[in-house]
C-alpha cells in the first residue's frame, strides 16, 4: 500500500520524464487496466492456492508428526513470504487501478505505477517456483527434525551457555545463607491463571526481591501445566509481602495455552521423542525416522553434557541471595529423551542398537561423573528390555555384544 501510494504521486508530479525511460509501460487506459486486471485477479487466485497446498501441508504434518508440530509450520518464515508477497501485489494492482481515467474524465495513466506492478508480478511468478520447492521440502521429515533439532541447539545456547559470567560465593556458602526456618515463614504465592508456564521474568523477580529484601524459592520450572491456585514461589519472609507484592510477582509469570521453546529446554526433545514414537508405531513402521530423531537427541544431550548446568541461586548486585531456582537435571532430561523411545523401540534391533550408540557417543563427552550414572542406567534398561523381545538369538547377541563395548569404553 505505502509502495502504491508513493509511485502514484511521482507519476502525478512528473517526477519522471517517462519519454526518456525505454523500459517504462507507455500504453493507455485501457491497456493499464487490464493489465493490472489480469495480474490482481490471478494473484488472487493463486495466493487461494498456496494456501489450500499449505493446509494440506499442516494436515501431514499433523499426522505424521503430530499436531504440536503444526506450530513449526505456521511460524515458517518461507510460507510468510511466499503469501505476503501475493497479496501485497494485489492490493498494489488494486490501489494503482483506481486511480486510472480515460479521456472522458480527466486522461491519467501512472505509468511508472503500472510497470511497477508489472515487475511485481515477474516477481511473484519467482515466488511461486521458490513455494513449490519449499512446499515439497518442509513436509519431509528430514527437513521437520532437523528444523526441531536447532531449536534444542537454541534452547541450549540459551539457558546452558558456555561462559556462565562471574563466579558466584561458593554453593555451601548460598546454603548457609538461608534462614533455618525460611520453610516454617515463607509465605506462598499462588498462580492467578490457569496453563501452561511459557515464561519466567526472572530480571522482574530479581528486582522486586531486592526492592522489597526478599528471598525468593521458584517452586515451578517453565513447560508445566499450573491450574490457578498453584503454588509458583515461597517468599521471605512472610510478614513483607503486600498483595500488591502478590500481584507484580505474578507478572513475572507468563502463561499460555501451551508449551514454548524459549525457556523449555524439554519442550523440542518432547517434540523429537513424539516424532519417534509416531514413526515406531504399527502404523507407519518407520525406524529410519526414530533413527533420525535418535541422532539428533543424542547430538543435542551431547552438546549439553559439556555445558555447566546454572547455578541455582541468584544474587543481587550486592551479593545477596534473593533467588533459589533449581535447574533442570541433567538425569531429568536424559530419562525424557529416551525413556519412551526405549520401551516401544524394544522390538526393533536397529533402533536398539542406534540407542546404545547414542548413550555412547553422549557419555563420550561427559565432563561430569555424575552425569554418566543415568546414561548407564539407560544403557542397562535398554539391553534388559530388550531381552525376551527379540526372537532371534543372534539379535540378542549383538546387542549385548555392543552393551559389552560400551561398558568396557566407559571403564577405560
Amino acid at each position: 500500500m505505502g509502495l502504491a501510494l508513493a509511485m502514484l504521486a511521482v507519476d502525478q508530479a512528473e517526477a519522471i520524464k517517462t519519454g526518456e525511460l525505454s523500459w517504462i509501460y507507455r500504453g493507455g487506459p485501457e491497456g493499464a487496466r487490464g493489465l493490472l486486471s489480469a495480474v490482481a485477479s490471478s494473484m488472487v487466485t493463486v495466493a487461494a492456492t498456496a494456501f489450500s497446498i499449505t493446509i494440506v501441508a499442516l494436515q501431514l504434518a499433523a499426522s505424521n508428526f503430530g499436531p504440536r508440530l503444526l506450530r513449526n509450520f505456521m511460524q515458517d518464515t518461507g510460507n510468510q513470504i511466499v503469501l505476503g508477497t501475493f497479496i501485497a501485489t494485489f492490493l498494489y494492482c488494486l490501489l494503482v487501478l483506481r486511480t486510472i481515467h480515460g479521456e472522458d474524465y480527466n486522461l491519467f495513466v501512472p505509468q511508472l505505477s503500472v510497470t511497477i506492478g508489472i515487475v511485481l508480478a515477474i516477481a511473484s511468478i519467482g515466488v511461486l517456483i521458490y513455494f513449490i520447492h519449499h512446499a515439497s521440502t518442509i513436509i519431509q521429515a528430514s527437513h521437520v527434525i532437523a528444523s526441531v533439532a536447532d531449536e534444542l541447539d537454541g534452547a541450549i545456547d540459551r539457558l546452558f551457555p558456555e561462559e556462565m559470567g562471574q563466579a558466584e560465593p561458593p554453593e555451601d556458602s548460598a546454603i548457609a545463607s538461608i534462614p533455618k526456618d525460611f520453610e516454617a515463614q515463607a509465605c506462598p504465592i499462588q498462580s492467578t491463571h490457569t496453563g501452561y508456564l511459557q515464561v519466567i521474568d526472572d530480571q522482574l523477580l530479581l528486582k522486586l526481591a531486592h526492592k522489597s529484601d526478599l528471598l525468593l524459592h521458584l517452586k515451578t520450572k517453565p513447560g508445566e501445566f499450573l491450574a490457578k491456585g498453584n503454588c509458583l514461589l515461597l517468599v521471605y519472609p512472610r510478614e513483607q509481602v503486600t498483595p500488591k507484592t502478590i500481584s507484580e510477582m505474578n507478572r513475572a509469570f507468563l502463561m499460555g495455552k501451551e508449551r514454548t521453546k524459549q525457556q523449555d529446554i524439554e519442550f523440542p526433545i518432547n517434540q523429537l521423542v513424539e516424532i519417534a514414537l509416531r514413526a515406531l508405531s504399527p502404523g507407519i513402521n518407520d525406524p529410519f525416522t526414530a533413527i533420525r530423531c535418535i541422532d539428533r537427541l543424542s547430538a543435542g544431550l551431547s552438546c549439553l553434557a559439556e555445558r555447566q548446568s546454572p547455578s541455582a541461586y541468584r544474587y543481587d548486585n550486592n551479593h545477596k541471595l534473593r533467588i533459589i531456582a533449581e535447574p533442570v537435571a541433567f538425569e531429568q532430561l536424559v530419562d525424557t529423551a529416551f525413556n519412551q523411545i526405549r520401551y516401544y523401540g524394544k522390538t526393533n534391533l536397529v533402533v536398539v542398537l542406534r540407542l546404545l550408540k547414542a548413550i555412547a557417543q553422549i557419555s563420550s563427552h561427559t565432563c561430569r561423573p555424575r552425569d554418566r550414572f543415568p546414561l548407564e542406567q539407560q544403557a542397562a534398561m535398554i539391553v534388559e528390555d530388550s531381552r525376551g523381545e527379540l526372537s532371534q538369538p543372534r539379535d540378542q547377541q549383538m546387542v549385548e555384544d555392543l552393551y559389552r563395548q560400551v561398558i568396557e569404553a566407559w571403564r577405560s
